[in-house]
This record gives structure tokens, C-alpha cells and sequence, in this order.
């Protein structure tokens, strides 16, 4: 097998193959694992991890689309609550209605909370 990118990693030694050709082998280095810091350990402040801290405060969200269906149709505002926020999604429930709305992470532009947010600790 032939490698066709380099990387520092990379097997080390030949081996030789039929008409004298030779080939990189060996074991592979890797770097000893590092310990946490704090600064890793502690949640980091992805917009889904502060939707997630702010589950049930109500507030209004905001999404916009790069294809609308109508023009001018290409933003929404929705007043609810955040149920679930993963890494590229949204779940928000309407106040007036209980609908509930999926939401790629994609369309998110910003979000107005009624009350004050939670947040991460920002001491060291």
C-alpha cells in the first residue's frame, strides 16, 4: 500500500518488496495522552450548550432561510420555549399552540430571552 499523504505519524523503516522496490513500515507514534486542564473540563459556550442551559425560559427565536417558498418568506420568528438543542438542532415548542418545531442549527440567527439567561461560570 502506498501512502499518498505525509503525516508525522507515519510508520517508520522499509520494508522491500519484488523488483527491489521498498515501502515505509513500522509502528506508529503517537503522542502521549494529556491530561484535562480545567479550562477543557469546564462546558464550552456553543450555542447549543446555552439553549440547553435556557430549556422552558420563554423567548423568541429567530431563523432565517437561503430558498423561500413566497417572497419575503424567508424568515420566521417563533415564540416559545426551547425543549432540546443538540449539536445541529433545535427543538422549540410555540407557547400559544404546544406545536413543536424542528429546527437544523443552520437557520438559527439569534434568540431573545424574556428573563435573564443562564450562562457558564466565566471565573478561571
Amino acid at each position: 500500500m502506498v501512502q499518498y499523504y505525509w503525516t508525522p505519524n507515519y510508520p517508520t523503516g522499509t520494508t522491500p518488496y519484488p523488483g527491489g522496490t521498498t515501502f515505509p513500515t513500522g509502528t506508529i507514534q503517537t503522542p502521549p495522552a494529556q491530561p484535562a486542564t480545567p479550562a477543557q473540563a469546564r462546558e464550552q459556550s456553543y450555542i447549543e450548550n446555552i439553549l440547553r442551559l435556557n430549556r422552558g425560559k420563554p423567548g423568541t427565536f429567530h431563523f432565517s432561510f437561503e430558498h423561500a417558498v413566497a417572497p419575503g418568506g424567508n424568515t420566521i420568528a417563533i415564540r416559545g420555549v426551547v425543549e432540546a438543542a443538540g449539536r445541529d438542532h433545535v427543538i422549540l415548542r410555540e407557547l400559544k399552540t404546544n406545536h413543536r418545531y424542528l429546527f437544523p442549527m443552520i437557520y438559527f440567527d439569534y434568540a431573545e430571552f424574556d428573563e435573564q439567561m443562564n450562562y457558564f461560570n466565566q471565573t478561571p
